[in-house]
């Protein structure tokens, strides 16, 4: 699903990113600076070509502690170099900065009292190129592009990296929901022609034919998941929810997490070419802190929707979630109940209850300058925590 540019009437400039991991840098902006004592260690890592899990991973191992003592304020995939911080208790800053690890180079080590929790920043830098561009168009495109992002906002759509490899993390969180296990185990295990590895692949089809004893063995090894799964349905072929049970809850998490983010995208779609107007019912969302309040007077709150005060937001599903009022109301419940659900439904049993939050439709872009050279741009910007750079990136290629 493609879902719609607040840009739609400017031309895209194509274009390819990620083509090396300089081309995607990211540095974290700290919600706070360490305070120079203190049992715990604050590390400034820059990782190239690694995830934040597996840089945990990889230190852990090299420090011999458990990864659970390892603290960290946001996630970062693989593709590029990112700049982070995590924090290690019981650690001196000389021993942290003499770690020599593969593909982890340490760039600062201060300690501070507390340990590094997730959300604990302000938001990202990015600088990122984009190669292979239409240059003629780009010369007018990219300022026209930039100057609307900047007055109305960046569109806080998540985008299908939440839905994984294969895409189907939502679907796979929608039967959960809908308890429909073996729908979940159907899509846990997905479609041949959603992965590019012939193995991978004839596992899949070996599962969609019956033959669960041969999808195993075809399986990949670091397909973890799925195998765990196969191996109980093995043993009892007709015990669906047993068999979905194999799964790691914090995949289970993940996996709910993604429908909220499929459906909550539905609802910036909708709203998109009024991404910047309140409305009366709106549950609008301060920027300076995350706090929500209903609108009662639009003509009250729209001048501070136009200075960047406050947006409105979107509902990531729960059955504890605020809801807002009049159209926008209707609209989040046709969107639920098109999916076929119900708040009720996130009420889930064993710590997967989802109580459901706000979120804004829309965030500041701070800071963004870029350069144009041939058929490359270059782009530099912030964004706040919790949004992502490909949702400013595809208003400028007008792809995905």
């Amino acid at each position: 699903m493609i879902h719609p540019w607040l840009t739609s009437s400017i031309p895209g400039i194509g274009g390819t990113i990620k083509n090396s991991p300089d081309d995607f840098w990211v540095t974290e902006i700290p919600s706070y600076l360490p305070c120079g004592s203190g049992e715990h260690c604050f590390l400034t890592i820059e990782k190239r070509g690694i995830t934040t899990l597996e840089a945990i991973r990889r230190i852990a191992a090299a420090l011999k502690v458990p990864e659970r003592d390892i603290g960290y304020a946001g996630m970062k995939d693989a593709v590029g170099v990112t700049r982070q911080t995590i924090s290690i208790q019981r650690m001196t800053t000389l021993k942290a900065l003499a770690l020599d690890i593969n593909g982890i180079r340490v760039v600062s080590a201060e300690l501070h009292s507390n340990k590094l929790k997730l959300g604990h920043l302000k938001g990202n830098r990015f600088r990122i190129v984009v190669r292979g561009i239409a240059a003629d168009s780009a010369v007018k495109s990219v300022p026209a592009i930039l100057a609307v992002l900047m007055k109305r906002g960046v569109p806080n759509y998540f985008g299908p990296q939440r839905y994984g490899a294969q895409g189907n993390s939502h679907l796979i969180g929608a039967e959960m929901l809908r308890r429909d296990w073996r729908a979940a185990v159907d899509n846990l295990i997905g479609a041949p022609d959603a992965v590019h590895d012939p193995a991978w692949s004839a596992a899949i089809s070996a599962y969609r034919q019956g033959d669960i004893f041969g999808s195993l063995q075809l399986f990949p090894q670091h397909c973890r998941s799925e195998r765990d799964v196969l191996q109980r349905l093995i043993a009892r072929s007709d015990d669906f929810h047993r068999a979905f049970g194999a799964v790691h809850p914090r995949l289970k998490k993940l996996y709910l997490s993604a429908l909220q983010s499929f459906l909550f995208d539905q609802v910036v779609a909708a709203r998109i070419d009024e991404i910047d107007q309140i409305v009366p019912g709106d549950l609008a969302c301060k920027h300076i802190n995350g706090a929500c309040f209903l609108v009662a007077d639009q003509a009250a709150e729209q001048g501070r929707a136009e200075a960047f005060e406050i947006s409105p937001s979107g509902p990531l599903f729960g059955c504890r979630m605020k809801e807002p009022e009049g159209e926008t109301l209707y609209l989040e419940n046709r969107i639920l109940q098109n999916a076929g659900l119900e708040l009720n439904d996130f009420d889930l049993p064993g710590g997967l209850r989802m109580e459901g939050e706000r979120r804004p439709l829309r965030v500041p872009l701070e800071d963004a300058s870029y350069t144009l050279e041939g058929d490359t741009l270059c782009l530099e910007f912030t964004l706040p925590r919790g949004s992502y750079a490909t949702s400013l990136l595809r208003e400028f290629l007008k792809e995905g």
